[in-house]
């Protein structure tokens, strides 16, 4: 059996060169991330009509495998591959056989023995997708749904599907990525496809003990001044607080937090007039985030919501196709 640390492409292609694993956005192609937003433009629908249905994925078994808690995650997911007509399997690790000793790979060759097509997993642990899909079988494939701090493809994938709704013109984009940037993978997913696609003026905009360590984020300017920092962007990209990946020591005051990084309508004001606001969610409001401006007019909060499915169905779609 070969270890976590055999060395793999970040994102495994088939002997035809299509995309068989998803596991983060590092090296992707900027041709093959445009083509995955394209794909999923077809299945973008305004709320008030009926969601995108095909039996692209009839036959197809996909089973969402969460060690740690998500609802828009696996929710999109498991949404995204009942639409596309798959047979979805959904475990719960936490009352799984792991809790009694299985390893991951003994529950992956348990469910693959049962004809699963499709894993998509979310893990705390540093390169365990990677094992999972060195040591699947050929016709298998492996999709992130966040590993650790490191990496969430599929988020970073529906927030540039939605800046492309608003602002189509990468190049020409300032984007500020604000508040826990040190233990966000939606963050590190962020920037990885904001570089692919060409965008030059990106910061990160954090206190000392939330910023990254200094060879991480090249390129990007660190402001720790969230007025400077979003001064004249298109798009602001507030983060979550990951308390849950923190010392205890380093986790901010709520209050002391919201005053010096939360977003409000008189900071969002040093922004353009007509810039964005996304947030990966859930939401700390009143700690990151003013209702306000959560629910105001620049939100597209909820949009990354509805564009996830969309996402989710296109990445689904494509590494089956390549079978």
């Amino acid at each position: 059996m070969k270890s976590a640390a055999t060395t793999l492409p970040s994102n495994i292609t088939r002997a035809n060169g299509t995309l068989r694993h998803l596991l983060t956005l590092e090296d992707l192609p900027r041709a093959t991330l445009e083509s995955l937003l394209d794909d999923a433009e077809r299945f973008v629908r305004p709320l008030s009509s009926p969601p995108a249905r095909t039996n692209s994925l009839a036959g197809v078994t996909v089973a969402n495998l969460f060690t740690e808690p998500s609802t828009r995650t696996r929710v999109s997911f498991e949404l995204a591959a009942r639409r596309l007509g798959a047979d979805v399997v959904n475990l719960e690790v936490q009352l799984s056989s792991r809790t009694k000793g299985e390893s991951m790979l003994d529950t992956i060759f348990t469910l693959q023995a049962c004809h699963v097509d499709v894993f998509v997993i979310r893990d705390s642990e540093v390169g365990v997708l990677r094992l999972v899909a060195n040591n699947v079988e050929p016709h298998v494939s492996v999709l992130s749904a966040g590993e650790a701090h490191l990496s969430h493809p599929t988020q970073g994938l529906l927030d540039m599907l939605t800046i492309r709704h608003h602002k189509p013109n990468f190049e020409k984009l300032g984007v500020a990525i604000v508040g826990d940037i040190r233990h966000s993978r939606v963050a590190r997913s962020a920037w990885i496809a904001l570089r692919t696609l060409g965008v030059t003026d990106i910061r990160i905009v954090a206190p000392a003990a939330l910023m990254p360590d200094a060879d991480q984020f090249s390129g990007c300017q660190r402001v720790e001044s969230i007025e400077a920092g979003i001064a004249g962007v298109d798009v602001v990209m507030m983060l979550r607080i990951q308390k849950e990946r923190m010392q205890s020591a380093a986790v901010p005051d709520a209050e002391d937090y919201f005053s010096e990084y939360g977003l409000s309508a008189a900071r969002l004001a040093c922004a353009k007039p007509d810039a964005i606001v996304m947030h990966p969610q859930p939401m700390n409001r009143g700690i990151e985030i003013s209702s306000e401006v959560a629910d105001g007019p620049q939100s597209v909060i909820r949009e990354q919501v509805s564009n996830g499915v969309a996402v989710r169905m296109a990445v689904l779609e494509t590494i089956v196709a390549g079978r």
